[in-house]
């Protein structure tokens, strides 16, 4: 997407954010990004500083969101969204928005299952498996 270090990907976010927050023009991806920190105020001083979070570790067994792998799952899914890859995956969104009333908690829902996913692929050494994905947000309309 935008580099392989976490140096590189975090300075991205920063310019996009810097960039949207002066009105300037942003390309596609750009304008993605924009959206998904728009969504997230919560975030959005940390990238005024890119100097104090290029080396921030975040700590997940200390109760620590990292900022930078919560936006990118948003982007994720949202790309999967646009392709409607898994098949289906778009259809499911749909009723998880009429269900809790709006996209974006029901991206956090979709995110658990996708973090699950790539959490048991990274660990049996394989590729995502798109059924099981599929089957998790299933379970999130029963």
């Amino acid at each position: 997407m935008f580099g392989n270090d976490r140096d590189s990907i975090r300075r991205y976010y920063c310019t996009v954010w810097s960039k949207a927050s002066a009105a300037q023009p942003l390309e596609p991806l750009e304008r993605l990004i924009a959206e998904v920190i728009g969504a997230h105020p919560e975030y959005q001083a940390l990238l005024g500083d890119a100097d104090a979070i290029l080396n921030r570790d975040y700590w997940p067994e200390m109760g620590e969101t990292n900022p930078f792998l919560h936006m990118g799952m948003h982007i994720a899914l949202r790309e999967q969204l646009g392709s409607n890859r898994p098949d289906g995956i778009r259809a499911i969104h749909r009723q998880l928005c009429r269900r809790v009333g709006e996209a974006h908690a029901a991206e956090h829902l979709m995110i658990e299952c996708l973090g699950a996913t790539l959490w048991e692929a990274q660990k049996a050494g394989r590729q995502p498996d798109e059924r099981a994905f599929l089957e998790r947000l299933q379970q999130l309309l029963r």
